[in-house]
């Protein structure tokens, strides 16, 4: 099967300093993989990377087995979303305005997520830290996304809510063939519903594998 995404050999930071190096990271269509790692090992600074936001100092990224410089603009046009940790919700706008920012259809946002639809008249700024999640990530999964790059969907969220959230990008994953690749800081959480896991430390992959032969491995990785 042809990745969605792969990194050779990749290396990327800020200002000509390398905050993770060396990295090979493959997602293939249908799976959620994983990438953890404590704060400071260089996990958003790869999503960031991958989604076109910075540009590589080394090394290569390829999406749909093609190389690519592309800007973010046009990754995302050409099918990979990236939500971050921040929720990106308009507060001026009500919650149907920001579903139709995108170009996705904002009834598949309220078919992932049905708690949306009572709050459509509802202005962003008002919803909840957890409804404003659900708007964001039901926002870029409406686009039916070939890549997903989620980091931290779960911070500062109810396990209720978590739990939501990370149901929908695994039915993604299941139902549409979206590849993800998922910061968590919630370990557990986060391998229940992965496939495969990387765990970076110190900016570079100290652990990968799939989850049902490394997840007794991964405390360890983050110590040693």
């Amino acid at each position: 099967m042809s990745e969605l995404l792969q990194t050779v050999s990749l290396a990327a930071g800020y200002n000509q300093a390398a905050v993770v190096r060396g990295l090979d990271i493959e997602v293939e269509p249908g799976e959620v993989v994983a990438l953890l790692g404590p704060n400071g090992a260089g996990k958003t600074t790869t999503l960031m990377t991958i989604a076109g936001f910075l540009r590589p100092l080394e090394g290569e990224i390829r999406l749909y087995s093609k190389a690519t410089s592309a800007p973010a603009h046009r990754r995302a046009r050409d099918g990979v979303a990236f939500v971050t940790e921040e929720r990106s919700v308009f507060p001026r706008l009500t919650a149907a305005e920001n579903l139709r920012v995108s170009d996705g259809d904002p009834e598949i946002a309220m078919e992932v997520f049905p708690e949306l639809r009572p709050l459509l008249g509802r202005l962003g700024g008002n919803l909840s830290g957890g409804e404003q999640q659900m708007l964001t990530l039901g926002r870029a999964l409406a686009r039916r996304p070939k890549l997903l790059l989620a980091d931290e969907l779960s911070l500062g969220l109810a396990p209720l809510i978590v739990r939501r959230l990370l149901e929908a990008v695994r039915a993604a994953a299941e139902e549409h063939g979206t590849g993800v690749l998922l910061v968590e800081q919630h370990v557990h959480q986060a391998l229940r519903y992965a496939d495969r896991v990387y765990v970076l430390r110190r900016g570079s992959v100290v652990l990968a594998g799939p989850v049902s032969e490394i997840a007794g491995r991964i405390e360890e990785a983050y110590l040693n």
